[in-house]
């Protein structure tokens, strides 16, 4: 049984910086894509940042120079490093995991299957 569980989310001021992890069971990191999502109230929850199992990484444009993800295959967790924190990118903010994800769609959610439950990352100004 796979289980995703987030953790890191808080409360910080902009320009700040905040690093979240993902430690997973049942599913074998070294043969997963990965990333994090976020979603706000109202809204469909977007891709942030993901990774395939070469390491190679993708960014939405929101966050690129501000945000890097990475994952360590032995401890089976994935980070994402958020720096320059802005208002908005306050937001819960979710890992997930599948086997195969095509490249030309590794910020769309239909393509994982295995979510986490979220861990909540709020930005002051």
């Amino acid at each position: 049984q796979v289980h995703l569980v987030e953790s890191g989310g808080g409360s910080v001021q902009a320009g700040g910086s905040l690093r979240l992890s993902c430690a997973a069971s049942g599913v074998p990191w070294r043969r997963n894509y990965l990333a994090w999502f976020r979603q706000v109230p109202g809204k469909e929850r977007g891709g942030a940042a993901a990774i395939d199992i070469r390491g190679y990484t993708t960014y939405a444009d929101s966050v690129k120079g501000r945000f890097t993800i990475s994952k360590d295959i032995d401890k089976n967790t994935l980070y994402l490093q958020m720096n320059s924190l802005k208002p908005q990118d306050t937001a819960m903010y979710y890992c997930a995991a599948d086997s195969w994800v095509d490249a030309d769609s590794a910020l769309e959610t239909y393509d994982y299957e295995h979510w986490g439950q979220g861990t909540q990352v709020t930005v002051s100004s």
